[in-house]
């Protein structure tokens, strides 16, 4: 099992060495690229993106991984797969989401920003409105279409809120899959709503001591326990290459439909794009569409849980030191042993101890620029997005729309914001009755 927490640590004072990372209590840097698309398309060739990424697994798995690269390079360009899957995004999924004007969320910022003329506009990308309330369905149904091509009657995942693990269960139902989703025991309890969705989608739910996590080593050992039976099916952009390109790939979908939407309703891009960071899924599907537009600023929100100094969040990014997880080598959280630390998040979603290779080439390129909200910020705009626009987030999206107090004042008047709101806050009314919100219970 040593190929699951293989890591290694370097040293303190090596942390936080690029700008990107915010200060407290000074304006927000605009840090330029220093990298053009090529380098985010397919990195290497082999999955590395400069020095992340890569295969940290064991020869037994090698070849299966290589076997799944060749399938998905085939896929790419197969025009049957690809009519099915766009067919299936559409009348299945409910695509394309809309880019929808949240024009009082935009009002708001004016009025409590009195240095601002006309301000800037708030968009919010509407992947809540997807079938299962998530993004996490454009790529599960996709690598269950492709667990089929290679001969696997069973499919296993890792969930941390549940999201991927109802969209696996809707796309293994779909396809007539077998489907278990490993799941955290402190998750299950937090997320009880989807745990219901899963098993009513035909899903076998087993617990795990411990969180996401903890899951995903137990999912990844039941897959190479059963390599030729089972297809891992990864809800995020970590893991062994090519498992990150794979995810990405299908959720690349997000920006692409940002794009062309943008252009129809104002004729240009976006100035600034916004997404919640917690291994990078969501906010790559966002952002790798125009990580070529160096005009087009990409924000990224890691969760600060009760703070950074308190140890009790998942900001690896702000905080973290790089090593090998779950197959590939990233930032990561973990002690001065290389111990990888427990994380905490409101949102469940948000808690994973690294993050993918791409986010972290994007770190240390200065692609895009990175920064925290906490446990209560996260709160309050959930609260807010639902009192003014009658949309409830969740708790993870919830990250990147509470950062929009520090970034609208520093914006030109008339920019235009894109947020991606990843998914819906239904699954999370439960936590926010537990913190406080005793009016929910009226």
């Amino acid at each position: 099992e040593i190929y699951l927490t293989l890591v290694f640590w370097k040293k303190k004072k090596e942390r936080n060495m690029s700008s990107n990372i915010q200060v407290r209590g000074q304006p927000l840097p605009r840090v330029p690229a220093r990298t053009d698309k090529r380098q985010f398309l397919r990195g290497d060739g082999n999955g590395k993106f400069g020095r992340f990424g890569g295969k940290f697994v064991p020869e037994t798995l090698m070849s299966r991984l290589m076997e799944l690269e060749d399938e998905f390079n085939f896929v790419m360009s197969d025009h049957e797969f690809q009519e099915e899957l766009t067919t299936s995004l559409r009348d299945y999924v409910g695509r394309e989401t809309p880019l929808y004007f949240a024009e009082r969320l935009t009002e708001h910022y004016k009025n409590i920003v009195p240095t601002i003329e006309g301000g800037p506009e708030i968009y919010l990308k509407r992947e809540d409105l997807s079938h299962c309330g998530s993004h996490k369905i454009n790529n599960a149904l996709a690598q269950a279409m492709i667990s089929q091509r290679l001969g696997c009657s069973r499919v296993v995942a890792a969930t941390g809120a549940g999201q991927h693990g109802v969209a696996t269960a809707a796309a293994c139902a779909k396809l007539s899959l077998e489907c278990t989703v490993f799941m955290g025991a402190t998750d299950i309890e937090k997320q009880s709503f989807n745990v219901r969705s899963m098993k009513l989608l035909g899903a076998q739910v087993k617990s795990v001591e411990g969180t996401f996590k903890d899951a995903s080593s137990e999912a990844i050992r039941n897959w190479v326990e059963n390599l030729y039976t089972t297809y891992y099916l990864s809800g995020t952009v970590v893991g062994p290459h090519p498992c990150p390109i794979i995810v990405r790939e299908f959720q690349s979908v997000i920006g692409k439909e940002t794009r062309r939407q943008a252009n129809q309703l104002w004729g240009g891009k976006p100035d600034v794009l916004v997404a919640c960071v917690g291994s990078g899924l969501n906010a790559l599907g966002l952002f790798h569409e125009f990580v070529g537009d160096k005009d087009v600023r990409l924000v990224g929100i890691e969760a600060a849980g009760l703070g950074l100094d308190s140890g009790k969040h998942s900001a690896t990014l702000a905080v973290g030191d790089v090593g090998v997880y779950h197959g590939s080598m990233s930032y990561l959280l973990q002690d001065d042993q290389g111990q990888i630390l427990n994380p905490h998040s409101v949102g469940v979603g948000l808690e994973y101890p690294g993050v993918g290779p791409e986010i972290s080439f994007m770190k240390e390129t200065g692609r895009a620029e990175f920064y925290t909200a906490t446990d209560e910020e996260a709160i309050q705009a959930c609260m807010r997005l639902s009192r003014l626009e009658g949309i409830i987030p969740a708790l993870e999206a919830s990250h990147a729309l509470a950062f929009l107090d520090k970034l609208v004042p520093t914006l030109r008047d008339g920019a235009k914001v894109v947020v991606n709101c990843s998914g819906r806050g239904d699954k999370d009314l439960d936590t926010l009755i537990q913190r406080g919100m005793p009016s929910l219970l009226d």
